[in-house]
């Protein structure tokens, strides 16, 4: 949340200065941050959002509001990845407060739970993931990034993909 800030602050800096070259160096300087910082962690977060789901009672959608925050996540991610990426700072601008103003609506989610379960729950509460998961969860984005920013240069999750995917498929709870 506070990288789209930092996003936010540096395209509305440069929309808005008169110093020459400093629009230029602004927008650099955002698609820069963007590239190798915010998308890490952007992927880093939605798997470990993803798993805490997988792993907990709450699970990926029995609740209303974990379907809702997993829809957010999966939109903000392709809307980084096509929007905010290839742009102009104008758009990006209001990107970013979408993007911001997404995240915050998450985390008000997270803490009100609001709504309850949806129509296809079965009743009961799921049970608890095996410990060793939620380390391997927490490992998971570290090797990503290693190998992402080590081999290609750029993000490449896909780690991160097969464990949020194969998980559910694999251990039936």
């Amino acid at each position: 949340m506070s990288l789209a800030l930092v996003l936010f602050a540096l395209f509305t800096f440069g929309l808005s200065t008169d110093v020459p070259g400093m629009r230029d160096s602004a927008d650099a300087m955002a698609h820069l941050l963007d590239k190798q910082v915010l998308a890490h962690l952007a992927n880093a977060s939605a798997f470990t959002g993803f798993m805490l789901s997988a792993l907990t009672q709450w699970g990926y959608f029995r609740h209303w509001w974990v379907l809702v925050k997993f829809v957010i996540t999966v939109v903000q991610l392709a809307f980084g990845v096509f929007v905010l990426v290839p742009t102009v700072a104008g758009i990006n601008v209001v990107a970013t407060v979408l993007m911001f103003s997404a995240i915050a609506f998450q985390a008000w989610l997270s803490v009100a739970k609001p709504s309850g379960r949806t129509p296809w729950t079965p009743p009961g509460k799921l049970p608890a993931g095996p410990a060793w998961m939620y380390g391997l969860s927490l490992a998971v984005p570290v090797i990503d990034f290693g190998v992402g920013f080590g081999v290609f240069g750029h993000p490449m999750p896909m780690l991160s993909l097969l464990v949020a995917v194969g998980y559910p498929l694999i251990v039936k709870r």
